[in-house]
């Protein structure tokens, strides 16, 4: 590992020590406020989805006009408590961190963790225990300080090579390509997208996803998920863009003119929370998650403030399945 790359991960490792107090954004307060607020249905995992449920936690209410989505960010305090009696957890940063944390609770039946956030779809089909639903719709880019002679398109191709450590040099700048810490739903889904199976030697590794701060010489690039840079050059949340831009692949734009998401745009995924498929027939989970006429899919409002696109009748579908 060499100095930049030590500087970028202990810069991303900085962020998450400062805890709370960092992550607050603008307009979404970071994990349950107060976090002594134990909700009905508590959740963790995705650093992608991690602001607009907690926007989501704060207008998905019962009857009684109760809160009902305790979410915890990606990255804060070491540790969160989730539930009134015990559940002391590790903080999941990540998808894969967030999925595995609810199958150990499922698992030992400890009641601590009632869905994930996921930015990925199922990476083990082998099973049905547990049900990905979609809720919104996302797309990953590729970013580029806005300082940097690099091309603002890159074909599928350019990106497969720059990432298997082929292509090392563009216009005559060096390139670093990024890539974020390995529970990071983006990364999978980035990778997959651009046909890399095993990144190159060349790959600087471990730095916290959405965050265009680690871009800090000409050559960087990183994969970014479209409506988090929406939602933070809006200011709806806590601003972590430093100078990156997004790029284009293959000529199509991940944004419209009105910085909306280009449903053209190649690389378009569906975020989802995951739930234990046992308990998708539990009123409070079917009522908030399953369905288009949910409590989540209602509130489109919500999502696409938060940058997302709305996936209309296939919000809250129910017909993906796995194992994590």
């Amino acid at each position: 590992m060499n100095v930049k790359s030590r500087a970028r991960i202990g810069a991303a490792l900085g962020v998450a020590a400062l805890g709370l107090g960092v992550a607050l954004a603008p307009a979404a307060q970071a994990d349950p406020n107060p976090v002594t607020q134990y909700r009905t249905l508590a959740g963790t995992g995705s650093d992608t989805t991690q602001d607009v449920l907690n926007g989501l936690g704060n207008v998905v209410v019962n009857a009684l006009g109760q809160k009902i989505i305790a979410s915890w960010d990606a990255t804060g305090s070491a540790t969160v408590k989730t539930k009134a009696t015990g559940c002391v957890i590790n903080r999941p940063n990540g998808s894969s961190a967030g999925i595995d944390a609810l199958r150990n609770a499922v698992d030992t039946n400890s009641g601590c963790l009632d869905f994930a956030r996921s930015s990925r779809g199922p990476a083990d089909t082998s099973t049905t225990d547990l049900t990905w639903i979609p809720f919104a719709k996302d797309a990953v880019s590729w970013a580029k300080r806005s300082d940097s002679t690099l091309p603002s398109d890159l074909t599928a191709t350019q990106l497969k090579d720059i990432y298997e450590c082929n292509l090392t040099t563009l216009n005559g700048v060096a390139l670093t390509p990024i890539l974020p810490q390995s529970n990071s739903g983006t990364r999978q889904f980035f990778l997959s997208s651009i046909g890399v199976t095993t990144p190159g030697a060349c790959v600087q590794q471990g730095v916290q996803e959405n965050d265009g701060t680690v871009l800090d010489s000409a050559g960087d690039v990183a994969p970014y998920s479209v409506a988090s840079y929406t939602a933070q050059e809006k200011g709806v949340v806590t601003n972590r863009r430093g100078a990156a831009v997004l790029g284009s692949v293959g000529t199509v734009a991940p944004r419209n003119a009105d910085k909306t998401l280009n449903l053209s745009f190649p690389y378009l995924r569906d975020v989802y929370n995951v739930v234990p498929t046992a308990k998708l027939t539990n009123a409070t989970v079917a009522s908030t998650f399953v369905g288009s006429t949910s409590k989540v899919c209602a509130a489109t409002t919500t999502i696409t403030n938060y940058g997302f696109g709305s996936l209309g009748t296939a919000c809250g579908a129910t017909t993906v399945k796995g194992e994590r």
